[in-house]
């Protein structure tokens, strides 16, 4: 497992601005997949009696951890932004890959992959960044209000502790560090250091209870956030709170996943019905006693039982999310209001996906957070067309706002509600009915697989289909810009004072561009693997560049690059097979050393210019494939987290 190496927030501020300027686009994605609100349609809600312009955000996961996953997900029209859940232990050992999203979902760890410090500094970051593009871009006014709710876990004495505490300390007053990053925006872009940047990001808190936390000790931890600390609050719940029989039925019965077994483990060391419902009483009436807001999530993920070809064997339970999913959670979603009515706010997150967001907005669910379906080809892109099916939906009904919207919907299915409240109950009692029999949801609709064609991938050149770059939820992946050329293949051998060329011939580059990764980005995810339509995975095969030669050095079995300027001098490090080299421009000459070798040359013409000395045979492949990298970095004129430093 490699670490996630944050980005220095100057090198943030002018890869969004150059990139914005150059190719009209923002960390990959395209201006044309932005959403930045309509002016005909409110789609703003209320959260923890805040508005925010849509209930649409990401959820607690791999999209909302580094800097430039909040702002895609902001782009693309998330405005609650569930971020990362946090916790004491913040130096974890995932295994590796850990997502598996071909048709359904699994997971075999989703947790903290920064430190607590860092994870504050990624947020504050965000917030910067965002302030910086409302301020630049034309949104559609009122679509500028925005809610971080905090996420945290997983026991009292680590959310006691000191540095979790001094985590949200920070999130409810970040004005020191939004003053240090203030100082480090460029020269260029100086006068956004003038900008009212907020301070105080959040005072909303989602629990990650995760599966077993013993309901004393959730009603213990939200006790504590409400009366020490002054936050709303939000518990997100298990689907095991349906129980083991009925969540076999839905499951199996209804969906068909008779392939998936939720171990009886998970039900008897989770919170049962009766035991939410008494917390969620007396949490409800202190919040209340308060004047502090206070809700349910529906849902965390299922663990489950399920052999795969992908995920670790050592791993022998998953976690569930996608489709099946949703069905489990929207059944929590009905039972929670038979018996509190529309009393408790409910949040919620399970395969959510443009078919049905429209359908979670009119059961008056906030906020509606999604992570499998951005995992998938589109990645945040996917998220304008949720925007559009839900103004679409608006539209079909007559509506202009998402109240209106929840009463026509109802009105819709002829019933007549005198209130929002009764319009809440009827339509979730409408949606749940038959939904385990639709196909968008049950294994019928949910088995094929993304195609691959039976190719290994290399290098350089494949289908150049680009599926990799936006499924990658921290724009890890991205392109190089290298002409189609021959490289060279021939191998020199000093033989007395003279040197003696051995033809190799050639490996052409034939592509239009190249795909690389940014290893600091890559947490080994696997996710592009997963789609990528040849084997191999591109977070394994392509050139993969480090942000600094710290960072190369650190992972001595991972092959890849660090390309740094020095005045005249480029220098790039490289590593093949586990084979060193490093080779320095100055203008036409070159210096290229490696295991036994250290020779110098003219780069239009190393083989008969060559001086120095070599113990056997020096192949230099490698150093036409390191010359054509670091010309794509200094020459090609692209954007990109390499040519910004």
């Amino acid at each position: 497992m490699v670490d996630l190496v944050p980005r220095p927030f100057p090198h943030l501020v002018t890869r969004l601005f150059e990139e914005f300027e150059q190719k009209r686009t923002i960390f990959d994605l395209k201006e044309s997949k932005f959403f930045l609100g309509d002016r005909t349609h409110d789609l703003s809600v209320r959260f923890h009696g805040r508005r925010a312009a849509s209930p649409l955000g990401p959820a607690a996961g791999p999209h909302s951890q580094l800097a430039q996953n909040i702002v895609l997900a902001w782009l693309g029209g998330s405005r609650i932004i569930e971020l990362k859940t946090v916790q004491i232990l913040d130096q974890l050992d995932i295994p590796r890959p850990c997502i598996d999203m071909r048709n359904i979902g699994y997971n075999v760890e989703w947790s903290q992959e920064l430190r607590l410090t860092q994870s504050l500094e990624e947020y504050v970051k965000a917030s910067m960044l965002i302030d910086m593009l409302t301020a630049h871009l034309e949104l559609t006014p009122g679509f500028d209000t925005v809610i971080y709710d905090m996420s945290v876990g997983y026991d009292l004495e680590g959310i006691q502790s000191e540095p979790v505490q001094t985590f949200i300390a920070g999130m409810m007053d970040a004005t020191e560090a939004v003053e240090h990053f203030r100082a480090q925006i460029p020269d260029q872009y100086a006068h956004l250091r003038d900008l009212p940047f907020r301070t105080k990001l959040s005072d909303t808190l989602t629990l990650s209870t995760f599966h077993g936390c013993p309901p004393d000790e959730i009603e213990k931890i939200i006790d504590f956030l409400l009366r020490k600390i002054g936050l709303n609050c939000v518990i997100k719940l298990n689907p095991t709170l349906l129980g083991e029989a009925e969540v076999a039925r839905i499951l199996h019965e209804s969906m068909g996943y008779r392939h998936i077994t939720v171990p009886s483990s998970a039900f008897e060391k989770d919170t049962r019905w009766d035991q939410a419902v008494g917390f969620i009483e007396r949490l409800q009436t202190t919040a209340g006693d308060l004047g502090l807001g206070f809700g349910i999530k529906f849902s965390n993920t299922l663990i489950v039982e399920h052999d795969g070809d992908f995920l670790p064997a050592t791993e022998k339970e998953k976690y569930l999310s996608g489709p099946p999913l949703h069905v489990l959670a929207i059944n929590l979603v009905a039972r929670l209001r038979e018996h509190f009515g529309n009393s408790v706010p409910v949040s919620f997150s399970a395969g959510i996906d443009k078919k049905n967001f429209a359908d979670a907005v009119a059961l008056g669910l906030t906020p509606i957070t999604v992570c499998t379906d951005l995992l998938k080809p589109g990645g945040y892109g996917r998220q304008t067309g949720y925007a559009k099916e839900l103004i679409d939906r608006m539209d079909a009904v007559g509506a202009d706002d998402t109240n209106d919207f929840i009463l026509k919907v109802c009105e819709q299915s002829g019933q007549t509600a005198d209130s929002l409240d009764a319009a809440i109950l009827h339509n979730t009692r409408a949606y749940v009915q038959g939904l385990g029999k639709d196909p968008h949801y049950s294994l019928t609709g949910n088995s094929k697989l993304p195609k691959k064609i039976g190719k290994t991938l290399e290098l350089f050149d494949c289908l150049t289909c680009d599926i990799c770059i936006p499924v990658c939820p921290n724009d890890a992946n991205f392109t190089l810009t290298i002409d189609p050329r021959e490289v060279p293949s021939y191998t020199l051998r000093k033989v007395g004072d003279a040197w003696k060329v051995k033809d190799g011939g050639s490996i052409s580059l034939a592509k239009k561009h190249q795909i690389a990764t940014f290893a600091d980005f890559c947490n080994e995810c696997g996710n592009c693997d997963i789609f990528c339509p040849e084997d191999g995975g591109p977070y394994l095969s392509k050139p993969r560049f480090f942000g600094s030669e710290a960072e190369w050095r650190r992972y001595p079995t991972h092959d890849g690059f660090f390309l740094e300027q020095r005045g005249a001098t480029q220098r790039l490090f490289s590593r093949f097979s586990g084979t060193e080299f490093v080779t320095e421009w100055n203008g036409d000459l070159v210096a290229h050393s490696g295991d036994g070798f250290a020779i110098d040359f003219e780069r239009n013409d190393p083989a008969t210019t060559v001086s120095g000395h070599a113990r056997g045979e020096v192949d230099m492949h490698w150093f036409h494939i390191a010359d054509v990298l670091r010309e794509s970095v200094y020459e090609s004129g692209d954007v990109n987290w390499v040519t910004i430093a």
